[in-house]
């Protein structure tokens, strides 16, 4: 396989080449005369919200020329403007896509109910070989989705926290072999896990480092003792971990573990939160993760079959009925108290200035595509931020944790033109998120009816090609596949 780069969607420079001209037009904006700009799409009449600065900005009755997959003007008149197709979007208020930076992608059919949420690009967090391909198959247009990152197999060592597709290293020399191997494979971002060992971890760090990988995950707390976290401490202390580096930290429940030995004393949490803020590493939140534990035991496991979990891959919600049917029976009360914690510390987090970035562990458990991004911004502003904090998350931030800052997640002159257009404000009331009205994906409208059948679409799986693509790809890392339990599963 080639060393595909996991940011494909840094497009040809055909793609972008109209980003020069949009720059032109921008430099040439005082001069008494402007240019005509040609495009293929205008948007007329329509409400522009972009979340770049330290408050929205809002242009009302605006102009958006799109050429090429970028927006090449956005301007107060039609005057100079010309293209192949017009939407009159009066009414409407468009922002930038909507990033899910914590995805589990299992098949190409789940890309859609992205899309249809108003969800551009996701980062998915535990790759395989396959998840390559695919993004490929993205950014050439063989496949409509968001764009798609991804990390390589999680790199963890045996422990509480171990799954069967965890890509299980020891010593240092098992953990360099398996950075290799992934980078062999051609990705360039490593997912580390719970329990990985000091000497795995420092090797992983080391290696990443001379291959100039990007590392990301939970942070490793290394071998986990008896008595921890309360009678004793962990073998890697979370602040260690803050200096190394990390693209982002995920879950707010497993800092809590972690950065507070799982006690729920907010001071305690506001103090980590500044120092979390004074190392610059970004937090997923993910607070639907653990919500939806939460909602299943509240439930008596109802949740799991609520409208849209039929989005949810098949076969991977078969291996996880054990974990489904335990939280079934668990009391909700205990649960609803963490949940709350949990929400009490993101706010805090904002409040200190932790940046946050949106995601949402979607594709497992009873967490479903698409949709659960519209969730966690819900569960945020619950939380205390406002709703231009909480769509923040999901557009601005994340294009500066990628590197992208001013070409995604933005809706300005310049900027990719993966836009969603909504009947309603989000800024007045994050539920508008739920309804979008159309799609602009690179370049191409797409009408709520669009958006309507793609989601319709992925509520039908490929059972056979995901069981090619997954188990093949746990077999590449040396994973014993029949303790799965997938008989039947392509029935």
């Amino acid at each position: 396989m080639s060393k595909f780069v996991s940011e494909a969607f840094r497009s040809s420079g055909r793609k972008w080449a109209s980003l020069a001209l949009g720059a032109l037009v921008a430099a040439c904006a005082s001069q008494p005369a402007a240019l005509p700009l040609d495009g293929n799409l205008l948007i007329s009449h329509v409400r522009v919200v972009d979340f770049s600065g330290e408050a929205p900005d809002v242009r009302e009755d605006a102009f958006v020329l799109v050429d090429e997959g970028a927006i090449i003007a956005l301007a107060d008149t039609r005057a100079g403007l010309i293209a192949d197709a017009e939407q009159d979007a009066s009414g409407l208020t468009l922002i930038p896509g909507l990033t899910d930076m914590h995805v589990h992608v299992w098949d190409e059919a789940e890309l859609g109910a992205y899309l249809s949420w108003g969800v551009t690009r996701v980062r998915n967090m535990s790759g395989l070989p396959f998840h390559l391909t695919l993004a490929e198959q993205v950014e050439a247009g063989n496949v409509l989705g968001p764009h798609l990152l991804t990390t390589g197999p999680i790199l963890n060592s045996a422990g509480p926290n171990a799954q069967v597709n965890h890509q299980l290293v020891e010593t240092e020399e098992e953990a360099r072999a398996a950075v290799a191997w992934q980078a062999e494979q051609g990705f360039t971002r490593l997912k580390v896990y719970s329990n990985l060992t000091r000497e795995a971890y420092d090797a992983v760090l080391e290696e990443a480092d001379a291959r100039g990988m990007i590392v990301t995950g939970h942070t490793p707390e290394g071998v986990r003792v008896p008595g921890v976290p309360f009678e004793a401490q962990f073998d890697i202390a979370f602040g260690e971990v803050l200096g190394d580096g990390f693209e982002t930290i995920e879950h707010v429940e497993s800092i809590v573990w972690h950065g507070l030995n799982d006690r729920h004393d907010e001071a305690a949490a506001r103090a980590l939160a500044k120092r979390i803020a004074a190392s610059g590493v970004p937090v997923t939140p993910t607070l639907l993760a653990y919500h939806n534990l939460w909602r299943v035991a509240d439930t008596q496991g109802a949740a799991l079959t609520r409208p849209g979990t039929e989005m949810l891959n098949p076969v991977v919600q078969q291996t996880e009925r054990d974990y489904q049917e335990f939280w079934a029976s668990q009391p909700p009360g205990p649960a609803a108290q963490s949940d709350a914690f949990y929400s009490r510390v993101t706010r805090i987090f904002q409040e200190e200035g932790v940046m946050l970035v949106a995601g949402t562990d979607a594709g497992i458990f009873t967490n479903v595509p698409g949709l659960s991004l519209v969730e966690e911004l819900g569960l945020m502003v619950q939380a205390g931020l406002t709703e231009f904090e909480a769509l923040k998350s999901a557009t601005h931030a994340p294009s500066v944790v990628l590197e992208r800052a001013g070409v995604d997640g933005c809706a300005l002159e310049g900027c990719a033109a993966d836009l969603v257009l909504y009947a309603c404000d989000p800024l007045a009331d994050i539920s508008c998120l739920h309804v979008p009205d159309a799609m602009i994906r690179d370049g191409e409208w797409l009408s709520r009816e669009n958006l309507m059948a793609l989601r319709e679409a992925a509520r039908h799986h490929n059972l056979e090609r995901t069981q090619e693509n997954v188990l093949g790809g746990l077999a590449a890392q040396g994973v014993d596949v029949s303790v799965l339990g997938l008989e039947g599963a392509t029935e």
